[in-house]
């Protein structure tokens, strides 16, 4: 007799299963999650515990005064907004569109894990582009783009290696890709960005109808726990994610903290200036200890232990969690002597500091 099985692919996908140890009964340390260290907005707070009243009624599917919201703040029009639960459902509700058995979804080495699980869960086929010294080349990307690739997914800044690519070489992927080939710009951590050659996505959809910006609220704005994401393009692509996303993917109260949290820019220019202050001084700490540590853009840094037989990535991170710190190792990503560090609070920077020292000064 056959055998339920599921559809080929899925079989191919890797659960994701974050480290959760209880450590004495003490809150751990994560800085294995990019979080936002200085938490939510207090003025999404506040909206969130006033839409609390109203959590017997279903959301808005439109996600009305969210669009809205966002609209104002980057002087756009709101029927080239879509939202979802959080950036992954918009990667996935993206590759469902788009892809399909047949088809090709195209992206960069070390690209977020993401968008190989959308490939693989549509059945559509995952190609990836090597990288040049944990950096995104756009031209490997272009000579893969073909017949096949419906999609191109660029993570721009890149997480985890926390690199970016130029606006200039961005336009330059754009036009060499094929006609029938959505480029969707994963622009997650593009709030973190202080660089003048850089762009978020918003002037590639203004130019051209086959691109896509993607967008989150759960990093400079402090919503992780909410699930908050939206999309920016041409309407006849927003038209068609709306026809294949849940109705009622964004609950009532998290519609109400992300559109309160575009009003707070006190709270955005505090976590900017925690994020610059606090990464300059721990790339510095790291590198006066000899871990190689690589420039980024993003909440987070990549560092590179050094080569000792007395000490692997696998040997730090327990001595890490033994005092009740996480982080995130990269060994999945095919970097084995790698792992990515959150920026965490001033205690929690020191304290991860003090710990590291006790092996690798």
């Amino acid at each position: 007799m056959e055998r339920l099985t599921p559809r080929v692919g899925i079989g191919q996908i890797t659960p994701h299963k974050p480290v959760r140890v209880p450590h004495g009964g003490r809150p751990l340390i994560d800085l294995s999650l990019s979080h936002n260290a200085l938490g939510p907005s207090p003025k999404s707070i506040t909206a969130y515990r006033q839409a609390a009243q109203n959590l017997h009624r279903y959301p808005d599917g439109e996600h009305t005064a969210l669009r809205a919201a966002i609209a104002r703040r980057y002087d756009i029009e709101p029927d080239h907004i879509t939202c979802s639960n959080g950036s992954d459902e918009m990667i996935q509700i993206v590759t469902e569109s788009y892809a399909g058995p047949g088809d090709e979804v195209l992206f960069h080495q070390y690209g977020y894990h993401g968008f190989v699980k959308a490939a693989r869960m549509t059945g559509a086929t995952p190609v990836i582009a090597a990288e040049r010294d944990l950096a995104v080349d756009v031209e490997a990307l272009a000579e893969l783009a073909g017949d096949r690739t419906k999609i191109v997914f660029l993570a721009n800044p890149n997480n985890p290696t926390g690199s970016y690519v130029p606006s200039e070489q961005v336009q330059r992927l754009r036009a060499e890709l094929p006609a029938h080939t959505l480029l969707v710009l994963d622009s997650a951590y593009a709030d973190y960005v202080r660089r003048n050659n850089y762009d978020p996505g918003f002037d590639l959809v203004n130019e051209h109808d086959n691109v896509l910006m993607v967008r989150t609220f759960s990093k400079l704005h402090g919503l992780a726990g909410l699930r908050i994401g939206w999309a920016y393009g041409p309407p006849a692509i927003i038209e068609t994610l709306d026809r294949v996303r849940p109705l009622y993917n964004v609950g009532l109260p998290a519609q109400a903290a992300a559109a309160a949290a575009l009003g707070d820019l006190e709270h955005e220019e505090a976590t900017l200036a925690h994020n610059d202050a606090w990464s300059a001084w721990l790339s510095h700490e790291l590198r006066s200890i000899g871990v190689r540590v690589y420039p980024s853009v993003c909440n987070f840094l990549l560092v590179r232990i050094p080569p000792d037989p007395t000490m692997s990535v696998p040997m730090l991170s327990q001595h890490l969690l033994d005092h009740g710190i996480l982080v995130k190792s990269l060994g999945h990503y095919g970097l084995p002597d790698c792992m990515r560090i959150t920026i965490g609070t001033e205690e929690e920077n020191h304290a991860l500091m003090g710990a590291l020292r006790e092996v690798l000064d």
